[in-house]
């Protein structure tokens, strides 16, 4: 990675962390170590981004990208570690029109074997909305059909 690459892409990642609410800006701000401690990392990984030392690894990225609100793939491809095109959105990948993918389509993409595929497709119909209880209010997490219907 150039210089001028780290530079921009640490720009950015400050842009983030200042519209966020962290305090990098001054010696006691606590800016640094705060969004260290909240990602589980180690503070000079942060430090030496911040100082345009070197590019925060793979983990890193993952860690504080949620914190700062971007995605993982942003933070790769304004790193300069991939392009959008080694890494594109998975709506990219869908033909263009009004086409619907199907469970068999989702089952396919995630590498469900065909002779589990009508067992994918029972299971998780098991977890979506059916016609018989739209219009239903809906359950608190952990409550049960038969619980909510008692």
């Amino acid at each position: 990675m150039s210089t001028q690459g780290l530079d921009e892409f640490a720009g950015w990642v400050e842009g983030l962390m200042r519209a966020r609410g962290y305090d990098i800006d001054s010696p006691r701000g606590g800016g640094k170590s705060r969004i260290a401690d909240e990602a589980g990392v180690h503070r000079a990984a942060v430090t030496r981004l911040l100082q345009r030392q070197s590019m925060p690894d793979l983990e890193t990225m993952r860690r504080i990208a949620p914190l700062l609100g971007v995605s993982v793939r942003d933070m790769l491809i304004r790193s300069g570690r991939v392009t959008p095109e080694e890494l594109p959105v998975a709506a990219d990948l869908l033909p263009p029109g009004d086409w619907q993918p199907t469970m068999e389509d989702f089952a396919r993409w995630l590498g469900v074997p065909d002779e589990r595929m009508d067992v994918f497709v029972k299971v998780v119909n098991q977890f979506l909305d059916h016609p018989e209880t739209e219009g239903a209010e809906p359950r608190p997490a952990g409550e049960s059909r038969r619980a909510a219907q008692d």
